[in-house]
This record gives C-alpha cells, sequence and structure tokens, in this order.
C-alpha cells in the first residue's frame, strides 16, 4: 500500500472523515481478521474481536503516532483485545471454582471503563442506533440479536427460525448496508 496515501487517509480519519474511516476499515480488515482467526481458531471471536479493534481503533484514532506502522498499531489492538477476552474467559471460570478464587479473579485487572469512555461509548451507541433504525426491520433485528443480545449464529437462528447460513447472509448484508449509511452520514 502507499505510504503517502496511508498517511492522508489516516490524517482524514483523524478529522472525523468516514471514508478515510471505510477506507482504512477495508484496507487492514482483512489482516486483523486473519490476525485474530489464527489466535481464536474460531471464526465467530475473530470477527467479533475485528469488529472490536477498528472501533476501539476508530475511537482513538487522535492517539496513533505515525512513527509506527499502522497495521501494526492495529494489530497490537488486537492482540490486547484477545488478551482481555482471555481474561474475561479465566475470571468467568474461575468465580466458578470457589469463593476464594472469586476474590483474587476480580483482582486480575480492572476493566472499569473511564468517565471519558463512558461518554464515548455513549456518543457512539446512540449514533450506530440512529444509523441502526435506518435498515429495514430485518436487519434491525439481526443486528439486535447478535451484537447487542450476543447471540450465536445457531440462537438466532432458532429464534428467527432460519437456516444458519440465511442468519449469516442477513448479518453480513445488515452490516454492509449499515456501513454504507454510516459512510454517508
Amino acid at each position: 500500500m502507499d505510504k503517502k496515501k496511508l498517511n492522508i487517509q489516516i490524517l482524514k480519519a483523524k478529522n472525523g472523515s468516514q471514508s478515510a474511516f471505510s477506507f482504512l476499515l477495508d484496507a487492514f480488515w482483512n489482516d486483523v481478521y486473519n490476525y485474530q482467526l489464527r489466535k481464536t481458531q474460531n471464526e465467530n471471536d475473530a470477527e467479533d474481536i475485528t469488529i472490536r479493534t477498528f472501533s476501539k481503533a476508530f475511537d482513538k484514532i487522535e492517539t496513533y503516532d505515525d512513527k509506527y506502522v499502522f497495521k501494526t498499531w492495529l494489530i497490537t489492538i488486537s492482540k490486547n483485545l484477545h488478551i482481555d477476552l482471555l481474561r474475561k474467559k479465566n475470571i468467568s471460570i474461575a468465580t466458578d471454582t470457589s469463593k476464594e478464587q472469586e476474590k483474587s479473579a476480580y483482582l486480575v485487572a480492572d476493566e472499569n471503563p473511564t468517565p471519558e469512555d463512558k461518554i464515548i461509548t455513549e456518543q457512539n451507541l446512540a449514533k450506530l442506533l440512529k444509523d441502526i433504525k435506518q435498515l429495514k426491520p430485518k436487519y434491525q433485528e439481526i443486528i439486535q440479536l447478535r451484537y447487542f443480545q450476543e447471540l450465536s449464529y445457531k440462537e438466532i437462528s432458532e429464534q428467527i427460525n432460519e437456516s444458519m447460513n440465511n442468519v449469516k447472509v442477513k448479518l453480513l448484508r445488515a452490516k454492509k448496508l449499515l456501513a454504507e449509511i454510516i459512510k454517508d452520514s
């Protein structure tokens, strides 16, 4: 990828350009997703962590220092999110074993968001919800079930009485339509 073009897109993204965010997402999605797929060995986890990676990267794009390679910065965010996921899984496993371990498990990491993080999250969520409402109801429902209720493809399939392949295709279509809405707004 042309380094000059990339730097221009990063600068535009730092200034809030949705088309620049879209460019960066398209340019680096496969790199981050494939990295996570190797780490997690699970398509759903890899996709979820990749989505969270770009969400976090775009929220914190102003902190990116162009002395470093952008792809490396994204992979580092992704790696940290994967570690957080593993910690959460370990915490939930530990809490099931004993009360004593439960107390020490909660001391592992303070994952409480800062007040600034809460404000940013609320603003981003409000904008996202507004954009989701522009989708057809069937797409709104599938996004709600997958990303807000955090149901698996199988659970969604059972709830809406459709095959898992149909669920995956609908979700993919919903995400693409949502991306276009976000890009245009």
